[in-house]
């Protein structure tokens, strides 16, 4: 069973419909003790980092994610949520992350380095493109999936971006490490493809089961 974190500022709805749709069973909730039990999370997330902190921190919920974690057992960051997983954000001043994977949140600049301006955030089809192996794209080819964001992960850490895109800047959009990961599109609004990467994340659920 995999749980949904809801804290208040997740697209529940639509990550709802795509487990639905994909036949996996799931559940929302709040509740530190029900999540924990659960076979893989998803933390989603939509809206500012500092609220989304904020609530997290609040709530101690921030504390059941790296507890989680901790476990081994899988966890998928969506959009926000992804970003959450970091080390810190410069979304209305710094604020620290949940400091599971090595790296920082920055606004896109929104003009190049030649003096042309851009559009931010940024919105629309970009297409993937994997840089190194993982269990999340088995299977899979480099296709286009939809993003909204004006705020993207900067890393040194090469190891923890299983794929990119660009925009002007090269994008961590699906990102990793040992049991933990993020996307930074929507997979659930992202046709085909993102359909593909959420069945493989919950997939890890019953490789790890099989495993024990």
């Amino acid at each position: 069973m995999i749980g949904i974190i809801d804290y208040g500022m997740g697209n529940l709805f639509s990550v709802s419909k795509a487990l639905e749709r994909l036949e996996v069973p799931y559940f929302l909730s709040e509740n530190k003790l029900e999540l924990l039990e659960a076979d893989a999370l998803i933390l989603p997330g939509v809206g500012s980092f500092k609220d989304a902190m904020g609530i997290l921190n609040s709530t101690g919920l921030a504390n059941l994610v790296k507890e989680f974690a901790d476990t081994g057992k899988p966890l998928l960051g969506i959009c926000l949520g992804m970003q959450l997983l970091f080390e810190s954000s410069e979304e209305n001043g710094l604020t620290e992350g949940l400091q599971l994977l090595p790296g920082h949140v920055r606004r896109f600049p929104g003009t190049t380095p030649e003096g042309e301006t851009y559009k931010v955030p940024h919105m629309g089809w970009n297409r993937l493109e994997f840089l190194q192996g993982s269990p999340i794209l088995k299977g899979l080819a480099e296709d286009y999936v939809y993003f909204v964001h004006s705020y993207f992960v900067d890393t040194d850490e090469n190891e923890v971006v299983i794929s990119q895109t660009s925009y002007d800047v090269e994008v961590p959009a699906v990102v990793g490490r040992g049991n933990v990961f993020g996307m930074q599109f929507h997979p659930e609004k992202s046709s085909s493809l993102g359909m593909a990467l959420l069945r493989n994340f919950t997939e890890l659920v019953g490789e790890r089961m099989s495993v024990k």
